[in-house]
Parts: C-alpha cells; structure tokens; sequence
C-alpha cells in the first residue's frame, strides 16, 4: 500500500456514495417500471415495498404524503409506475428509490379505483335493485344538484318547464369538479332531502373528461346517494359516461335533459292520461247507471209494485186468524184460572183452621211431658249407677283393708315389701298402719312352708 493511498471509513464511503446518487440530476426525477412485491402498508402511514422485474430488484419507499393521493390501493403483484428519486439508506448501505408518484402500469389508476369502489359497493349491496326508491309519476317540486352556471342545469330547467311549467325548480348549486365538488354535492343532497316539497332530486353535470367527473366517483357522494329518502336520477356526462353515481341512484339518465323527461311528466301526457281516466269513470258511470235501470225495470214488473194491495190480502187475513186464536186462547186461560181460584176458595172455606192449631198445640205439649219423663228416669238411673260404682271403689281402697288390721312393709328404697325373700337380717324396714308408720330393724326372718 502507498503512503498517499486514501483509505475510506465504511461510513465514510456510504456518504461519498450517497452524495454521489443524490447529486446525480438523471437519478432525481426517474421512473421505474416494476412489480410490487413485499408490501407493507405501515402504521404510520408509509408504504414500504420493493420494484422488481425478471432479472432485478429495487427496495422503495413512499412516505405517507406522497401516498395518500394515489387513487388506488397497491398490493403485491400490481404493476406499476413509480416517480421519484434514488438515494441510499446508510444503515443499510443500500440505494432505494424514495417514491412520490405512482400509477398502475398498461392501466390508468383513475380506472383502476373506479373499478375497486365498484366492486366494494357493490358487495354492501348498495346497487341491488331492491334498493331503489320508486319515482313520483307526477312531481310536482324538482330538486336539482349541479353547477349553477354549467350547461347541464339549463337542459333540466329548460327541459322541465318546457314539459310541464306547473312544477316548481329547486336548485342546490354545487361544485362539480376540482376539491370542493365531493363535499358540495355531498351538502346539497342532504339539504334538499330536508325540504319535505321536493319529490325527486337530480344529481349531475354535462361532459367532460374521467378526471372531470371523477367527483361523481367518489365513495362520499356515492354513499350520500344511497342514504337519501327521496328518490335520485343520476345525469353525469353523455350517454357512454358511466360514473359509481350512476349505479347507486335509483335511476340513471344518460343525459341531463334525459333525467329531466325522467322527473317530470308530460303536460299532455297527464292531458292524455286524465282524459283516459275521464273515459274510464264515464264507462264506470255508465254501467253503473245502465244496472240500476235493468234493476228498476224489474221492479217495476214485480207483482209486488203493480198491486201491492193484492200481496196485503193473505196477511192481512193471516193476521186476523192470529187475532182470533189469540182472543180464544185468552178467554180459555181466563176460564181456567177462575175455575182454580173457585175451587181454592171452596176448599177454605171448609178448613177450621182454629181447630187444627188447637189439635198440634195439645200434640206438641203431649210430646214435652214424654220428652221430660224420659230424661228424669235417664238421670234417676244414670244416679244409681254412680253410687253402686263409688261403694264398689271404697271396699277396694287400701285404707279400708288397713281398718281390719292389716298393715303395709316397705324397704329402705320405700317400695313395698311382699315377700320375706326380699328382707335381710339387720334391714330397716318401715311399717305403715292405720293411723301412723313405725320405723323397725329385722333380727330374725321365718319363711312358712
């Protein structure tokens, strides 16, 4: 090695390399057309992922705000354009391509997120057909969300009173391109939804290119169509434009004028319609009126109406049948009833009943005596009984026995002694006589064979 050698610290060269890179004018606008693969979406916002292609492989980084305005959203496998610049990570000691710009490649990315919103809304449901609100078929107040200056709220105005000058315009003018088209479409549907007068709304604006009506792309509007109460016609651009608003109003025009003509009716439209319904009611009327009078022909050659008088002949004389049967049928009823109130009175008559209350008076008395003489002899014997029980009880009682002479023995434990097998010589033993007890000591026991 020479003395005059120059020897580079690792770092050292990392920063002449990266000066180097950065300093490079051909590296700091460069795009590069590649794969994605190993994508990472990070926390904070930045997207880490690396370029590669058959034969090579770049690692990139898109910081957070660069990438929040790209339309569409990176996976691995997409193909892509990336702008940037190249520069090196010294950690690592590896060139990467700090990204600020990205689109799909062979596809425009403005496509590529119209077809990802649509695939996303149309999984929620919100272009199902049962979802759409059915139109006013004769509106008599119009909505209208657009430009006020544009050539797409003439066509409507135009359109609407040419057909029909009874109905009323509101229109909500809004932005309908550039940054502050999303949120004024967005408020001028929620604004016209509170005017309880309007019927039906229009939502649109003429032609222009895809990044001209790409508003009407956005999932803020596209939700704001689906959430409101009153039915919405989509009018974005020419017939072959197609935008997200189209799919998720309830009904889509091709063009501005054409959501007019959808909104309002006719005026000789309704003409012709009320004179079909004029036509209807006069045939409904008619042949009303034609059965009433077959109805009343035939009354009239009802033999109820040509005679009455003959169809009051039978009931009357029924009527009169009835009377007379009814009359009968009293009279027997009366007859009977003073037959049976005679033969009451007779048989009072030749009741004394003053006689028979003496007779049960003298039969109750009889019964009483009976009565008392049964009990009294019951008692007297009840009585007998009584005193024959207590003499039998007084001649078993032992102070009777002990009146003879006879005395009880009982033990020191005083239980009563009844045989001398239960005395011992030298017991104290206890005798109760008559009239006193007696405390005594055996010396001598006897047994009698």
């Amino acid at each position: 090695m020479k003395d005059n050698q120059l020897i580079y610290s690792v770092n050292e060269l990392t920063k002449f390399i990266k000066n180097k890179l950065e300093f490079e004018p051909s590296l700091q606008n460069i795009w590069i057309r590649g794969e994605i693969s190993n994508f990472i979406h990070h926390s904070s916002g930045h997207m880490y992922f690396t370029l590669k292609d058959k034969y090579s492989r770049v690692k990139c980084v898109m910081f957070a705000s660069h990438n929040q305005r790209i339309p569409f959203i990176p996976r691995n496998g997409t193909k892509v354009l990336a702008r940037g610049n190249i520069s090196l990570y010294e950690r690592d000691g590896q060139y990467q391509l700090y990204v600020n710009q990205m689109q799909p490649d062979g596809i425009g990315s403005l496509y590529l997120a119209f077809e990802q919103l649509k695939q996303k809304l149309e999984k929620e449901g919100l272009f199902l057909s049962d979802m759409k609100k059915t139109l006013p078929r004769y509106a008599k107040t119009v909505g209208v969300v657009t430009s006020s200056t544009g050539a797409a709220v003439r066509d409507i105005v135009t359109t609407i009173q040419r057909r029909n000058r009874m109905v009323s315009i509101l229109l909500y003018p809004v932005s309908v391109q550039g940054k502050n088209a999303v949120p004024s479409i967005k408020k001028g549907i929620e604004v016209l939804n509170k005017h309880e007068e309007v019927e039906v709304i229009i939502v649109g604006r003429g032609g222009g290119s895809l990044e001209e009506l790409w508003a009407f792309n956005e999932e803020v509007v596209a939700r704001s169509i689906f959430e409101s109460k009153i039915p919405i016609i989509s009018a974005v651009g020419h017939e072959t434009d197609y935008t997200i608003a189209d799919f998720v109003a309830d009904v889509r025009a091709a063009t501005p004028t054409a959501a007019a003509e959808l909104a309002v009716s006719h005026q000789l439209e309704i003409k012709n319609h009320l004179e079909h319904l004029k036509q209807r009611l006069n045939k409904a009327v008619f042949y009303h009126l034609q059965k009433k009078a077959e109805k009343l022909e035939q009354l009239k050659r009802s033999s109820y109406l040509r005679s009455p008088q003959k169809q009051l002949v039978q009931p009357t004389e029924h009527l009169d049948r009835l009377k007379d049967q009814l009359i009968f049928n009293m009279l027997n009823r009366m007859r009977y009833t003073r037959e049976k109130l005679y033969k009451v009175e007779a048989g009072l008559s030749t009741l004394n009943l003053k006689n028979k209350l003496d007779y049960s008076n003298q039969r109750l008395k009889n019964i009483q005596h009976r009565l008392n003489h049964i009990i009294m002899v019951y008692i007297k014997n009840q009585k007998l009984k009584l005193s024959s029980n207590v003499r039998q009880l007084d001649a078993l009682s032992p102070l009777k026995v002990m009146d003879r002479g006879y005395s009880l023995v009982y033990n020191e434990d005083e239980k009563i002694v009844k045989s001398v097998e239960q005395i011992q010589i030298d017991q104290k033993i206890q005798v109760k006589l008559k009239d006193g007890k007696l405390d005594c000591q055996v010396k001598k026991v006897e047994e009698e064979t």
